[in-house]
């Protein structure tokens, strides 16, 4: 080995074994957040000075260094190229996606989680986090189910069963349910050894039918979109059924739908409940729907990513009746638990059903063993067990509570200033926390539902721009951000989509005074050049309208 190769070797030794003093390069950062998380990413972020094709140059070379080379070298990249660049999710003005500040316990919590790198895939990696991991998800399971302890004395470390898995998100956890129930619809019977042994092809000429269908409302998350495709049902049997004029699965509709799937020979594999929907945060009729799903002999699902932690709360948890009847149910920990990214849970009423996706191999899950990773879709995973089990035991039931019901009061109390106030126009009043709404000047809100359609389609697309704009122009200041979709308007009832604004009000540190800013910086940017003339051209349509609408 040459001299330099040795030393090289030696260099990388130390990387391994030697932690960086306090007040050296990525040190200074770890100490900085450590004592002040906020306050170093206020002073830190500077996010939207760039564009996104300008950050971009940064990072286009695709070459591997051939070298090592010093931290301290690669700290400034991190300073200056990362973190100065990165977004302020966690900043009381940032009210428009599912994030937010974290309590400042999961930094070092996440940093021992991190140093003690176990893999929840097997025990021999990961021994005490394993039941650990169980005993969260017996917490979660009780908080939905509210079963007596004589049911999770016998089933919380049982190696044969489980009540949930962990998972990187809602995405994975949705799939794992519809992936639990596929299994168990076809399970093995008389010369039929199993979809999992025998696939989709003879499942379905087992059963005598078509194919499988999931239904759900509108307003369901994309996620199910891909579990489909994944388990091979194809999009196309992703039924979605129109919602009512607050953004509930339609019934009626829902039972028409059944019926088509029927004539068609198709078999329905799940009902697809939502808690807490991902672009208004409204709650489907979850006990009419488990009532509906038990007549059709189907599995109840009830994506709850969002929503889910509404439980917590004595004063709301109401609005989720039915739950408790769910076969399955997603949560996802990094939304309204407030853990960092990459946690989320599928919960299962039964603790035999994820037996129906059980895997072994050899050398680790091999049966009779207590391995999570025989009952994942993921393999080796991180402990975030740990970051959930800490938030449920530092902020505690009653400490949730709190903050669920004060993401809902501030919502109302937004719902209330967006109604005060006379250019703006509240679209989705919030059920939980999430509402919408759009810029609509005072003299134009009284005339809109006098127009015939057509020119109140044109009018309305004049005033997309505008949202699209106002929203464009916000997020590029950095100083408050609300996101943006589309739906229908309930108070217009025509069938037509329309460009709203979409705040999400989970942050405990967003104020009622954050909140009129936001309206505020969105009122000077429409004294903006570009958006006047868009509401020029919206006059000149309402002159020339024949008869003329007056203004």
């Amino acid at each position: 080995m040459t001299e330099i190769a040795l030393a090289s070797l030696q260099n990388l030794y130390r990387i391994f074994t030697v932690p960086e003093a306090p007040d050296s390069t990525l040190g200074a950062i770890d100490q900085a957040i450590s004592e002040n998380v906020e306050d170093f990413l206020h002073k830190h972020i500077v996010a939207l000075e760039r564009s996104l094709e300008e950050i971009e140059k940064d990072f286009s070379f695709a070459a591997i260094p051939e070298e090592p080379t010093f931290v301290s070298e690669y700290t400034e990249f991190v300073k200056q190229k990362l973190v100065a660049q990165s977004v302020h999710t966690a900043a009381p003005g940032f009210v428009g996606h599912m994030t937010s500040a974290l309590p400042y316990f999961m930094l070092p919590l996440s940093r021992i989680m991190t140093a003690l790198n176990q893999n929840l895939v097997k025990v021999e990696t990961s021994k005490a986090f394993t039941p650990l991991e169980r005993q969260v998800l017996a917490m979660l399971h009780r908080l939905i189910y509210l079963r007596e302890d004589k049911f999770y004395d016998q089933w919380i470390h049982d190696s044969e069963h489980a009540l949930g898995a962990f998972c990187s998100g809602g995405t994975i956890a949705n799939t794992t349910a519809l992936w639990a129930a596929r299994n168990r619809l076809f399970q093995p019977e008389g010369d039929f050894r199993g979809i999992a042994e025998e696939g989709l092809f003879k499942a379905y000429q087992h059963l005598k039918c078509e194919g499988l269908a999931v239904l759900v409302s509108r307003r369901a998350h994309y996620s199910l979109k891909k579990a489909t495709d994944l388990l091979g049902l194809g999009r196309d049997n992703l039924i979605l059924v129109d919602t009512d004029l607050d953004n509930r699965i339609d019934l009626i509709s829902l039972k028409e739908q059944y019926r088509e799937l029927l004539k068609r020979n198709i078999r329905p594999l799940a009902l697809v409940g939502i808690a807490g929907t991902t672009e208004t945060g409204h709650v489907d009729p979850l006990d009419k729907m488990a009532d509906f799903a038990a007549e059709i002999g189907c599995h109840f699902h009830v994506d709850a990513a969002w929503g889910g932690p509404t439980l917590f709360s004595d004063t709301h948890r109401h609005l989720l009746r039915g739950i408790e009847r769910a076969d399955s149910v997603t949560i996802d920990a990094h939304k309204q638990l407030y853990v960092p990214m990459g946690a989320g849970m599928v919960l299962f009423k039964s603790p035999d059903t994820l037996s129906a996706i059980e895997h072994h191999a050899n050398y680790i899950l091999r049966h009779g063993s207590k391995d999570l990773g025989s009952h994942t879709l993921e393999g080796s995973r991180p402990g975030k067990a740990l970051l959930v089990h800490a938030g449920l035991s530092i902020i505690g039931r009653k400490g949730y509570e709190l903050l669920i019901d004060l993401g809902i009061e501030r919502a109302r109390k937004f719902a209330e200033l967006i109604d005060q106030h006379p250019n703006f126009e509240l679209i989705t009043k919030p059920e939980l926390n999430i509402l919408t709404y759009r810029f609509n000047p005072d003299w134009l809100q009284d005339l809109l539902p006098r127009l015939d359609p057509a020119l109140l389609n044109q009018v309305n697309q004049l005033l997309d721009q505008i949202v699209q704009e106002v929203q464009k122009r916000q997020r590029e200041a950095g100083k408050t951000f609300v996101s943006r979709t589309r739906l229908r308007a309930a108070k217009y009832d025509n069938g037509q989509q329309i460009t709203v604004f979409r705040s999400v009000l989970a942050n405990p540190l967003t104020t009622e005074k954050i909140l009129s800013e936001v309206l505020q910086e969105q009122c000077d940017i429409v004294r903006d050049t570009e958006v006047q003339r868009l509401l020029e051209q919206i006059k000149t349509l309402l002159k020339n309208a024949k008869p003329a609408a007056a203004i």
